[in-house]
């Protein structure tokens, strides 16, 4: 089985919600961390995704922490949508 790590930058203009992360989470730029796992057995490379994590300051620490929380990929791309459509309209 072979597994295919990516890290992506996202940036919130607005302070934004996900399921199962602490809160509202503040406008910024948060890391994106995905594995995607090879598909056996295809006569060509395709891949499946298997995890998406958002990593986040740790909000119980004082010193700069980071937490990784688990989240749904489709989730986030519609919590990015929302904030862009935010910051258009807003503007």
């Amino acid at each position: 089985m072979t597994i295919r790590t990516t890290r992506t930058t996202v940036s919130f203009a607005n302070p934004f919600v996900l399921q199962g992360l602490e809160g509202t989470q503040p406008a910024g730029e948060y890391v994106v961390v995905t594995d995607d796992e090879q598909i056996e057995g295809l006569s060509r490379i395709a891949y499946r995704r298997v995890a998406t994590l958002l990593q986040t300051p740790a909000r119980s620490a004082p010193q700069l922490l980071i937490q990784f929380y688990s989240v749904s990929q489709t989730e986030l791309d519609a919590a990015l949508m929302k904030d862009r459509h935010q910051t258009v309209v807003r503007h």
